[in-house]
C-alpha cells in the first residue's frame, strides 16, 4: 500500500498540471500562439538546460558497475530497435511509427528514478548511474527513430519525406544539432572532469531547468482540447501497456537471471517501466511527429503508473530482487 500511496504522490501533481493546461486553454487564458512558443522554449532551452544540469551534476566514478552499465546501455538499444521495429510492422497508420515507437520506449527516469529509489532505500542507489549510461541515448535514439520515421503535420497527415543518403545525413544533421542532445554534450566533461559549475551561473541554469516539466505538462494539456484530442487514444492506450508491462516484463527477468538485486533493479524498473515522459511530446511536435498521439499516450501511461509501479515493486519483493 506505501508504494501504491507512493506513486500516486509522484504521479498526481503531473496530472494536475495537465488538467490545469486543458482547462486554461478551454476558458481562453492560454492560446496558440503560447503553446507554440512554450513548445520552442521548452525544446531549445528549459530541458537542454535541465539535462546539462542532471548530467553535470552526476559523480560518474562512484559506485561505477561495468556490468551493470551495459545492461542499461545495450537495453537501452534493445528496447528503442525492438519497438521501433514493431512499430513498422504493426501499425497500418506509417505517420504514428515515429511517435509511438518513441512514447513506448522512452521513459521518465530522470524525474521518477531518484526519488522511487529515496523512498524505498533513502538513498539514490545505482540510479544515477543509470541515467548516465541510458538516458543520453534514450534522447539520441529517439532523434533517430523520428527522422527516419514518416513525418506529419499537425492535422497527422503525412508528409513527403527523403530518402536513401539524404535521409541518412538528415538523421545525422538532427543528432547533432538537436538541443537535447548538445545540453547532454555539454554536461559531460563536467562529469568527467568533475568540474563544479560557479555557484551564481548554477542558481541561474537550476531556474530555467526548472521550468521545464510544468510548462510543458501545461503544453500537453492545451493539446487535448481539440475536436481531435482523443482520436487515438487506443492506440496510446497500447503504447501504455507497452510502456508500463511489455517491456519490463522482458528486462526485469533478465536483469533478475543475471544477479542485479536491490537499487539496480529499481533502476531498471525505471527504465523500462516508467510512464512515458513529457519530453517525448516537446520533441514529437519538433520533428514533425503526432503530438496527439504522444499526448495522450503521456497523460495515460502516467494515469496507470501507479498501480503499474505497484505491481511491478510487489512482484520483485516476491522474487527476492528487492
Amino acid at each position: 500500500m506505501s508504494n501504491f500511496i507512493f506513486s500516486l504522490n509522484a504521479i498526481v501533481p503531473i496530472i494536475l498540471t495537465v488538467l490545469l493546461g486543458f482547462f486554461l486553454q478551454k476558458i481562453g487564458f492560454l492560446n496558440d500562439n503560447f503553446n507554440k512558443t512554450a513548445d520552442t522554449f521548452v525544446f531549445r532551452c528549459a530541458l537542454p538546460v535541465s539535462l546539462f544540469r542532471s548530467i553535470a551534476g552526476m559523480d560518474f566514478y562512484g559506485d561505477f558497475d561495468l556490468r551493470f552499465c551495459l545492461f542499461c546501455f545495450l537495453g537501452t538499444a534493445v528496447m528503442f530497435a525492438g519497438v521501433w521495429a514493431a512499430s513498422w510492422l504493426l501499425l497500418k497508420n506509417k505517420g504514428q511509427v515515429g511517435a509511438f515507437a518513441q512514447a513506448s520506449a522512452r521513459s521518465s527516469a530522470s524525474i521518477l528514478g531518484v526519488a522511487l529509489a529515496t523512498n524505498i532505500y533513502g538513498n539514490a542507489g545505482m540510479v544515477p548511474m543509470m541515467i548516465m549510461s541510458a538516458v543520453p541515448f534514450f534522447n539520441v535514439y529517439s532523434v533517430l527513430i523520428l527522422s527516419f520515421s514518416p513525418q506529419v503535420d499537425e492535422q497527422g497527415h503525412l508528409l513527403p519525406g527523403s530518402h536513401g543518403l539524404r535521409a541518412v545525413k538528415n538523421a545525422c544533421a538532427n543528432v547533432a544539432k538537436n538541443p537535447l542532445i548538445l545540453g547532454i554534450l555539454a554536461g559531460l566533461p563536467f562529469a568527467l572532469l568533475r568540474l563544479t559549475v560557479p555557484t551564481m551561473i548554477d542558481g541561474a541554469l537550476k531556474s530555467i531547468g526548472n521550468t521545464a516539466t510544468p510548462i510543458a505538462l501545461l503544453v500537453v494539456g492545451t493539446s487535448l482540447c481539440g475536436s481531435g484530442a482523443l482520436k487515438h487514444w487506443k492506440t496510446a492506450a497500447v503504447s501504455s501497456l507497452v510502456k508500463l508491462f511489455l517491456l519490463p516484463a522482458i528486462f526485469l527477468p533478465i536483469a533478475g537471471a543475471m544477479g542485479l538485486r536491490d537499487s539496480q533493479m529499481i533502476a531498471i524498473l525505471i527504465m523500462a517501466g516508467s510512464p512515458t515522459t513529457v519530453a517525448c511530446y516537446i520533441m514529437a511536435k519538433n520533428m514533425k511527429a503526432d503530438g496527439i498521439l504522444t499526448a495522450n499516450a503521456v497523460l495515460l501511461s502516467t494515469l496507470l503508473s501507479a498501480p503499474s509501479l505497484t505491481f511491478w515493486l510487489y512482484l520483485m519483493r516476491l522474487w527476492g530482487w528487492i
